[in-house]
């Protein structure tokens, strides 16, 4: 059974860091490409960072996080991070960790986890 279980959110202030982690079970993580989504209170789900599988490990980021979130994978941890830096309030949000069915961001993601939430206040 895929399981996907975040950690790390919390409350931090403007400008602050904050770590997401994600344990993956289930399923052999190498092999599939991961994301991050988030969905802020009141608002739809928002893609914010895909990282995909293989050697290359490409990484891609949403505009709104681009130069200051960073994702990344342990594969040998089963794990998938996002370091977040300059943190905004419009940031606040549950964010989710998300498996795709395949190898490519791209491909679609087919399981989430439960999410944890990001508050970013002053």
């Amino acid at each position: 059974e895929v399981q996907l279980v975040e950690s790390g959110g919390g409350l931090v202030h403007i400008g602050g860091s904050l770590t997401l982690s994600c344990a993956a079970f289930g399923f052999t993580f190498s092999t599939y490409a991961m994301s991050w989504v988030r969905q802020a209170p009141g608002k739809g789900l928002e893609w914010v960072s895909g990282i995909n599988s293989g050697g290359g490990r490409s990484t891609s980021y949403a505009d709104s996080v681009k130069g200051r979130f960073t994702i990344s994978r342990d594969n040998a941890k089963n794990t998938l991070s996002l370091q977040m830096n300059s943190l905004k309030p419009e940031d606040t949000a549950v964010y989710y960790c998300a498996k795709t069915q395949g190898d490519l961001i791209w491909l679609g993601m087919d399981y989430w986890g439960k999410g944890t939430l990001v508050t970013v206040s002053s």
